[in-house]
């Protein structure tokens, strides 16, 4: 009898284990349904603990991009952002080495593509996040991820909210006749010759007032001129001498307009694109100004296309630069690679 009785009791222990087992678990899968369902705000609030916002002050726009940040990050839960201003002696490095080493997971960069690219210079082969707000003359990156360059507000809500996208950088070491070096990194465009002297010799007056209308205006002036020598070498392979007005190395090829300077350049590609323009007239640049606005695909001889992952180029004589349309002096030499998907941007959700 005692043995039956123990028997009993064990078996309605058990029974009664089972059943409190069987209500946690229960509850444990309620608990866990109640989280995967939970709104996404409330996991993107965990996500993004902190935001910098970089901004150039001497943009148009910028009071207003510095309050509608402010009011924005308040609003999703996640404070106050750390605001910088850039300044003509740092243009946006040193504040994009601040934000990372205060930890910032998004930093919002408010200015021109040389903000931009001074920002990306550091941020670059991070985990840190760079929003956009587009508020200079070309704006050339912001157009290429299609943002409304526009709409500050849905740029803000892009920078905090938008969908991460990978997009490649290029790292550029610049040779100087004194035999310095420079290192940088740009996300649009770098080129030497026309392009360059253009942007060298656009009135700053004229571009306040009419924004991307002044470089065409330096442009007509400089269509006339001289082509030069340049030696080209694509991914280590044989040097190739060209007679040109203007390279360009392209990481996105679109222009002011709509218009495609370099149709199949593509920003997460691995690959660079490389423009060789050499027009010996202003017939020659209206044939290339013709081809671009028209899309038209076939081959013409005054412009060439090539892609690569490395480019070195080299001159006998020194000649102007620029990277994301800030001129950066005479180079004697250039050495190009690309920086595939190096960098992290917050995109419009439909890319």
């Amino acid at each position: 009898m005692p043995l039956e009785i123990l028997a009993l009791i064990l078996v309605a222990a058990a029974l009664v284990i089972a059943g409190v087992s069987l209500y946690s678990v229960r509850k444990l899968k309620t608990r866990l349904v109640v989280i995967e369902e939970a709104p996404v705000v409330a996991r993107s609030l965990e996500a993004a603990k902190k935001v910098a916002l970089i901004v150039n002050p001497s943009k148009a726009g910028a009071e207003a991009a510095m309050a509608a940040v402010r009011a924005a990050c308040v609003e999703a839960g996640f404070g106050d952002p750390l605001i910088y201003e850039t300044t003509v002696e740092d243009p946006g490095h040193s504040m994009a080495v601040e934000a990372l080493e205060q930890k910032c997971d998004i930093v919002v960069v408010a200015g021109g593509d040389g903000t931009l690219r001074e920002a990306a210079e550091v941020l670059a082969d991070t985990d840190a996040i760079m929003g956009v707000l587009p508020l200079g003359t070309g704006n050339l990156l912001a157009r290429n991820l299609d943002f409304n360059v526009d709409d500050i507000e849905a740029a803000v809500h892009t920078a905090l909210h938008g969908r991460i996208r990978s997009i490649d950088a290029a790292k550029i070491v610049l040779e100087r006749a004194d035999g310095t070096t420079e290192d940088h990194v740009f996300l649009v465009m770098a080129g030497i010759g026309f392009d360059a002297d253009m942007m060298n010799d656009t009135n700053e007056d004229l571009k306040a007032r009419l924004g991307p209308l002044a470089y065409a205006e330096a442009g007509m002036r400089h269509l006339p001129g001289r082509r030069r020598t340049v030696t080209l070498s694509l991914d280590d392979g044989p040097e190739q001498q060209r007679k040109i007005r203007s390279v360009i190395f392209a990481n996105c090829g679109r222009l002011q307009g709509g218009f495609d300077l370099v149709p199949d350049a593509v920003l997460d590609d691995g690959k660079l694109d490389i423009v060789v323009m050499s027009p010996q007239s202003v017939a020659g640049w209206a044939w290339i100004a013709a081809k671009t606005a028209l899309r038209h695909r076939g081959a013409i001889p005054v412009i060439d296309y090539y892609q690569a992952r490395k480019v070195r180029m080299s001159v006998p004589e020194p000649i102007s630069s620029q990277l994301d349309g800030d001129t950066t002096g005479d180079v004697v030499a250039m050495t190009v690679q690309i920086l595939p998907q190096a960098l992290r941007l917050r995109v419009p959700a439909r890319l």
